[in-house]
């Protein structure tokens, strides 16, 4: 809806609080300069009653971010949030985060669109299952840790809500199997938050390949670099992390979840979490989701896998509690004779090789190098194959939440990307080489690493 006052930054900062909820979020692309006033907040005028409700389960970096986006889509609209946080300032983010951060971003929004005083407010909640239970939310969004992925997915869809949930999809492939048996029973649409494949060179690159442009694939090598600094930061980490006193505002028994008992220390929780393996699985379930994603994609094995995975890996050099391996190659190997390889080079993206030329698609963004160079000029013929486009990953969600059809990142495409990844992990814990049915979805020559797809859980929580 357009909004005829603008306010200014000072302003928006002033009106909620001295802490503020992080403005950056709340600015559009045509408002990113350092003094611009807010843009329009709505470009499209839908009635409430004719919108999506949402809810946002996770309010930390990533779930602000994810939960902004849908607060753009003139068909949504965001009721209520969740998180085990009340409030935090994070400085990992550069951000206030949690559920009350959240709720004050929303109201400011809909306050704004809403200026006759007809919005009612969002409600925050500290347990998901709170949420759930609500009849009026037909969507949540899940942007939790990881280990929280599989729980509250099969959760959400059993309760009858459509699914937007960050990659990867799940944390072991057994709650993989679960979430999509879930989402099929109970007949929801899921969107894994695999946005890269939204991306329109990524759908372009793929569009060529699958035309024949480079010939026959025989190879795809995926670059997975650690040398970011929160990378370095690990890998320079060589003392134990002490134990602390939980902080005030985080339930944090509730954040471990299903997850075994550990004491608290701040690197566990919260951005670090992702490089332990009870809670993630370092950069091979990060990055890596997004980029074995688009090698899944473009090579057409979106609803099956690898059959032959193997690797070598190195953890953190100091140990402790960061255990997810920072150094690694790796190979798959499909059916159709494809290799997948992986490293841990730069630059970070996917490289597809075929009989007449290759194609580079660099993570993130998507910007395209190819061999020949004149390849990235092709125009499609009628009757190629096309993959189709959407204005953003978010907005084909809300797209197939109204038609019922598929979207780009179904459940089995999310479930079949982090199945890869976890497989990967597996092989370099086990040092062998694992043969895979992705029919049956069993390792088949080791049974030691066939019980690895699953995890016990601490009671009460279950699939």
């Amino acid at each position: 809806m357009v909004q005829k006052n603008k306010i200014s930054r000072r302003e928006f900062v002033k009106g909620i609080g001295a802490a503020g909820v992080g403005v950056p979020y709340v600015l559009t692309s045509l408002a990113r300069g350092e003094d611009k006033e807010l843009a329009p907040l709505q470009a499209t005028i839908v009635p409430p009653s004719e919108r999506i409700t949402m809810g946002c389960i996770g309010i930390g970096g990533q779930g602000f971010q994810i939960m902004n986006s849908f607060l753009r889509i003139p068909e949504v609209q965001v009721v209520a949030v969740c998180d085990i946080h009340k409030e935090y300032q994070s400085s990992d983010y550069g951000k206030l985060l949690g559920r009350e951060a959240g709720k004050k971003l929303v109201e400011y929004y809909y306050t704004q669109e809403n200026p006759s005083g007809a919005y009612k407010g969002c409600a925050a909640y500290h347990d998901f299952r709170e949420l759930l239970s609500r009849n009026d939310i037909d969507a949540v969004t899940i942007c939790t840790p990881d280990h929280w992925h599989g729980t509250i997915a099969t959760a959400a869809a059993k309760a009858g809500k459509d699914i937007y949930c960050e990659k990867p999809l799940i944390n072991t492939i057994a709650e993989g199997i679960a979430v999509r048996n879930a989402v099929n029973k109970y007949k929801r649409i899921l969107q894994t938050g695999s946005h890269e494949r939204s991306n329109d060179s990524v759908r372009y690159a793929c569009e060529l390949v699958r035309n024949g442009r480079i010939g026959k694939v025989h190879t795809i090598t995926v670059n997975m670099p650690n040398n970011d600094s929160h990378h370095l930061n690990i890998m320079r980490t060589n003392q134990p992390q002490p134990d602390m006193t939980v902080p005030d505002g985080l339930d944090y028994d509730m954040w471990l979840g299903p997850t075994p008992k550990a004491a608290y220390t701040k690197r566990r929780s919260h951005f670090w979490w992702r490089f332990i393996l009870d809670y993630g699985g370092g950069e091979m379930t990060d990055r890596g989701a997004h980029i074995i994603d688009l090698a899944q994609f473009i090579n057409g094995t979106d609803n099956t896998g690898p059959v032959e995975i193997s690797g070598k890996g190195e953890t953190a050099p100091g140990g402790g509690i960061f255990n997810a391996f920072m150094d690694y190659n790796f190979e798959c190997k499909y059916a159709n004779g494809v290799r997948l390889v992986g490293t841990n080079k730069a630059p970070r993206g996917l490289r597809i090789e075929g009989s007449d030329g290759w194609i580079f698609i660099h993570i993130h963004g998507g910007r395209l190098e190819a061999s020949p160079a004149s390849l990235l000029y092709e125009q499609l013929e009628p009757g190629e194959i096309r993959v189709g486009r959407s204005k953003s990953h978010q907005q084909n969600f809300i797209d197939c939440v109204k038609t019922r059809e598929l979207p780009f990142a179904s459940v089995e495409i999310g479930h079949r990307t982090a199945t890869i990844c976890h497989l990967v992990n597996i092989a370099m814990q086990m040092e062998s080489k694992l043969k895979w049915d992705p029919e049956k979805e069993v390792i088949l020559n080791d049974d030691q690493a066939n019980r690895m797809i699953s995890r016990p859980m601490r009671i009460p929580w279950h699939l």
